[in-house]
């Protein structure tokens, strides 16, 4: 049997694996590309060998800078407004409507009276980079700062100078135990840059001061979990759970199809029964699902969309 590594070959394996060509499978080929489709995102998303720790190198232009350093203003008007809307001078919104008219004693208005509005202007910090779509988790941005060049009169320096010129005869406990402590003075006093990421927005939001604490042609390093691409790891297509899972979903769109049918007697006597194919699919699919989450999950990322 040959072993699948491609999207091809792991689908006629799925359907070879439900009975075909012995059994006709009641699947139009577009829905067997949709189920694999679903299958390698839940791969993806829930399965430790779906995706790889990765470090991703950028590098800051002066446009960065300019528009990291630049705030998005944008305008919310107030609700329940009907007809056209007037700005003002002083910024708020009037409207056309009849909603405040002064009723008569026979009913008919008299007087009509335009609503005011108010219009609330917000801005935004454009501080984000676009992310790669096969990004699903932000970990860490390493810190920038002037650890690797130490002038000579910085304690990390003196104390590598003074104390641990000979390896051999020093005790290197304490200078772990120093290092430790001037880390821990790096956090309390300078700490880490705040990051916000959102997989479905794609924007990964350093909130920093990006006037400052970066230049132009400086390089962010940025520590993520990425989704493995199967066309460059075609070993994906041979994984045991993808092939369980995917031949279960492709069992239940075959049981979904062929429930309208159910009861119908076939030539030879054969009765179709998609309510029961259907329903053991979904046994088998919620029984995947739990085995992926409690054996194969990692557990959850620090900045997960």
């Amino acid at each position: 049997m040959a072993i699948p590594n491609t999207r091809t070959t792991l689908k006629e394996y799925c359907l070879r694996n439900l009975g075909k060509p012995v059994i006709d499978i009641n699947v139009d080929d577009d829905q067997v590309e949709d189920r694999l489709d679903e299958a390698l995102q839940y791969f993806a998303q829930y399965h430790t060998d779906g995706v790889e720790r990765m470090y991703l190198k950028y590098k800051v232009t002066e446009d960065d800078v300019t528009r990291l350093t630049t705030n998005k203003s944008y305008n919310v008007d107030e609700k329940g407004t009907v007809g056209e809307n007037i700005e003002l001078e002083d910024g708020t919104i009037t409207s056309g409507d009849t909603s405040g008219d002064i009723q008569g004693e026979d009913g008919g208005a008299i007087l009509t009276e335009a609503s005011t509005l108010v219009r609330t202007t917000y801005e935004e910090n454009q501080n984000y980079l676009v992310i790669p779509d096969a990004v699903i988790s932000v970990i860490n941005i390493f810190p920038l700062s002037d650890r690797a060049n130490l002038n000579m009169f910085d304690v990390r320096y003196q104390l590598r100078l003074n104390d641990l010129y000979d390896f051999s005869s020093t005790s290197i406990v304490h200078y772990e135990m120093t290092m430790k402590h001037l880390d821990f003075l790096d956090h309390i006093l300078v700490g880490e840059k705040p990051i916000r990421f959102n997989q479905l927005s794609n924007r990964l939001y350093i909130d920093q001061d990006w006037t400052n604490d970066i230049t132009a042609d400086e390089y962010i390093i940025i520590e993520c979990y990425r989704k493995l691409d199967p066309n460059d790891h075609t070993d994906i297509f041979d994984d045991l759970y993808l092939k369980r899972y995917a031949t279960t979903l492709i069992k239940r769109q075959w049981g979904q199809n062929l429930s309208k049918f159910s009861g119908t007697a076939m030539l030879g006597g054969v009765t179709l029964n998609g309510p029961e194919l259907f329903s053991t699919a979904i046994d088998e699919q919620q029984k995947l699902e739990e085995e992926i989450r409690f054996t194969y999950e990692e557990p959850a990322h620090f900045q997960q969309g």
